[in-house]
């Protein structure tokens, strides 16, 4: 999948002539505060400390990536192509680097992370959004977005799975957290997967494309669903 990403990505670069540019790409991690405001709830990973949010600056053009490992990068767009996607913090270059490219472009929008309170509105667009295209399905939620858990749990069958040791096994909402280890059974179970675009950095996005119908969901994933043709849903981004 990060080839198919990288070939699609190189195009559009050479396709403006930037690869041989000396284009500096910057990426930094940004506070809790800076990334997602403050919401009256504090059971966001990103105020948990568990993620970050790392910002890559193409042009004025900014792009964003959810990972667990964060940290700078100072480079040119050549470099991150040839870059190895050997782990988390190289692919939430890559994607951070990918969603500011095609933002500068015009390719997509609202790839800027929503603050404050404005997640709860989002979460009851999805339940809008679902009710208007799936009707009523079950749904497996993948990765713990808890204003989405909330609304979604209210209104549909819902299953939710979750790489974050401290909340496999709990119960939210009135549903147990699953370890990653189910998916296949939460595939198999559900009609409508709603997934975290943090997959697209932690090497699990391919897992979920092809299977059921498939909702993406958040800023990391804008730039590959875009280049993949997949479903992304963020309707609040800036």
């Amino acid at each position: 999948m990060y080839e198919t990403l990288k070939e699609r990505f190189k195009a559009i670069v050479n396709e403006h002539n930037w690869g041989p540019e000396e284009i500096n790409v910057t990426a930094k991690t940004l506070t809790p505060e800076e990334a997602i405001g403050n919401p009256e709830e504090d059971d966001y990973p990103i105020l948990k400390g568990s993620e970050r949010i790392v910002e890559a600056l193409f042009r004025g053009a900014r792009g964003h990536a959810f990972t667990d490992m964060f940290g700078n990068y100072h480079g040119t767009l050549n470099d991150v192509l040839s870059m190895d996607m050997k782990n988390n913090f190289r692919r939430a270059i890559f994607i951070s680097t990918l969603n500011a490219v095609l933002r500068y472009a015009g390719m997509i929008e609202g790839n800027i992370h929503c603050k404050d309170n404005t997640p709860q509105e989002c979460s009851q667009i999805l339940v809008k959004k679902i009710k208007e295209d799936y009707g009523n399905p079950k749904i497996a939620l993948i990765g713990f977005q808890p204003r989405m858990a909330e609304a979604l749990s209210k209104n549909f069958p819902l299953r939710i799975a979750d790489l974050d040791e401290q909340n496999i096994g709990k119960e939210k909402f009135g549903v147990v957290i699953q370890d990653p280890k189910h998916a296949q059974e939460n595939i198999d179970w559900c009609d409508l997967l709603v997934v975290t675009g943090s997959t697209v950095v932690n090497d699990t996005m391919k897992e979920f494309m092809g299977t059921k119908p498939v909702l993406f969901y958040g800023v990391t994933v804008a730039g590959a669903a875009y280049l993949l043709g997949a479903d992304n849903f963020c309707p609040l981004g800036s």
